[in-house]
């Protein structure tokens, strides 16, 4: 039985779900916390992941048309020059209890929730091991330079990570 988590203004026809498009580093790092969960008898899974440009332009014309402005949108979905779910840099989870355990345990593999607003979206944002950096309030902060953001336009970082 397939499970799915739909979120307030999504649907699952943009959604990807699984591992599949996921940068390897990404798929890798949930791979060994699934089967870490699954060994405790936590839920987990992938309820979107890697999107397409045009998956991520849908989800993010739904959200304007859901919350009635861009910037009001952009706290829960981004478009898709700013979005890391285009490029499979991102993963959002369920249900709630996995993605509890995955928060609590997921830095293990470098994988940290990034937005204090979707407890569900996570990213390798650490080098496995290391504590997560803090979470930003929500994803509005991506593409707006600010000596605090760790946003995309802030690769180099990402980058090295990304590595892995």
């Amino acid at each position: 039985m397939v499970s799915f988590l739909v979120l307030p203004g999504w649907s699952l026809a943009h959604a990807a779900s699984g591992p599949d498009g996921l940068d390897p580093t990404l798929s890798r790092a949930y791979d060994q916390a699934a089967a870490a969960a699954g060994a405790q008898g936590i839920p987990l899974w992938i309820t979107s992941g890697a999107r397409s440009v045009a998956e991520q332009e849908g989800m993010w014309r739904d959200g304007i048309a859901t919350h009635g402005s861009p910037d009001a949108a952009r706290r829960w979905v981004l478009p898709p020059a700013e979005s890391t779910h285009v490029g499979g840099h991102a993963i959002d989870v369920g249900p709630q209890a996995g993605a509890a355990w995955l928060e609590a345990n997921g830095s293990r593999w470098g994988l940290c929730r990034t937005f204090a607003n979707e407890w569900w979206h996570f990213e390798v944002t650490t080098p496995p091991g290391t504590p997560c950096p803090p979470m930003w309030a929500d994803a509005s902060v991506r593409g707006k330079p600010s000596p605090d953001a760790r946003g995309a336009d802030q690769s180099p970082a990402i980058a090295a990570i990304m590595r892995w």
